[in-house]
């Protein structure tokens, strides 16, 4: 685990965070402040419901990213997965089946997705980044001929899932918001609390030594890509609430950021190393630099610019800050 995730230090509350959390809070802290002296609106209610609505379904994505690069994996086929969900819900449901039918054949979709994937990478030694991109290739090509076939006609999403994408529950508060909580509190138990967390850092820290201290990688690499998959469907369905509607590039623009707010919570794509709280922070960063990025106007090209640099030195401070942790409890030691 990194210091994201280590036992805290006795001491006062801050002396209690590790150091990399404190860095993230405060680039998170100092957009934040950047973006209301950009437009006071910033601070508005309305403003905290739709940053809330687009940090929702990334922290999601980004939490299914985290669980594969934990065990040295990525799953590249995460947004296609979500996509396919949210046909298959909106398709489903404008042909007259329940809402209740048409969200469960969904997370069937996501179930089958996620045993192949899993499969293939556990059980027949496929190189996860092959295999998910692969994955997302045949998805596309399915949902291409789909739409214009056995999945044509209009999409509809059902009532509930309008309500879940885009309804509040409590003033500016939106449900997604709630799912997200749900989830996430459940992935953090999952990964401390569980032995099927302790055995995903086991497998990423070292898959042979996990081998041969009796570990079944195969089945460990298999529930990961299967909860990677469901938690995609999850984002898919609120993705999809929120818009209303279904199209193929629905969630495509999830991917990058998804692996980017992980790397950015101080996941290691080697494995291993890493944890949910520090991904939460890096889908709020993300989600508030590419607000602020909107709200200025900047263009697209020079948005892609701004955003990698900014990347690149968050990436920077959280080394450092990593560092420099590691080196006083060497020194403490």
């Amino acid at each position: 685990m990194t210091v994201l995730d280590a036992p805290r230090q006795q001491g006062s509350p801050l002396r209690r965070i590790p150091a990399a959390m404190l860095a993230l809070l405060g680039v998170l802290l100092a957009l934040i402040l950047a973006n209301g002296l950009v437009d006071t609106g910033f601070f508005s209610l309305g403003q905290l419901r739709n940053t809330l609505l687009i940090a929702a379904p990334l922290a999601l994505f980004a939490g299914a990213q985290t669980l594969c690069m934990l065990t040295g994996g990525i799953d590249l086929s995460v947004t296609m997965t979500a996509t396919a969900v949210a046909y298959v819900v909106g398709s489903r449901a404008a042909s007259g089946d329940s809402a209740f039918t048409a969200i469960a054949l969904g997370f069937l979709v996501a179930l089958v997705i996620g045993l192949v994937n899993g499969l293939a990478i556990g059980v027949f030694g496929v190189n996860p980044l092959i295999m998910t991109l692969g994955m997302a290739a045949i998805i596309t090509g399915v949902l291409t001929v789909g739409s214009q076939s056995f999945l044509g006609g209009a999409t509809r999403m059902p009532q509930i899932v309008l309500d879940l994408g885009r309804g509040t529950f409590l003033g500016p508060l939106p449900w997604n918001l709630l799912v997200w909580a749900v989830l996430g509190v459940g992935l953090v138990l999952l990964l401390r609390r569980t032995g099927l967390g302790r055995l995903v850092y086991a497998v990423g820290d070292n898959r042979r030594a996990a081998r041969l201290a009796g570990v079944q990688v195969w089945r460990v690499e298999t529930a990961v890509y299967v909860i990677a998959a469901l938690l995609a469907a999850v984002a898919g369905i609120l993705v999809g609430g929120r818009s209303g509607a279904v199209d193929l590039q629905l969630t495509a623009s999830y991917l990058l950021p998804s692996v980017a707010a992980a790397v950015i919570g101080g996941t290691s794509i080697l494995g291993g190393a890493g944890g949910y709280g520090g991904t939460v922070l890096g889908a709020l960063i993300l989600t508030v630099l590419d607000t602020m990025l909107t709200r200025l106007a900047v263009d697209e090209s020079l948005r892609q610019l701004v955003a990698g640099a900014i990347l690149l030195a968050l990436a920077w401070v959280y080394v450092s800050s990593t560092r420099r942790g590691a080196t006083r409890r060497r020194s403490s030691a």
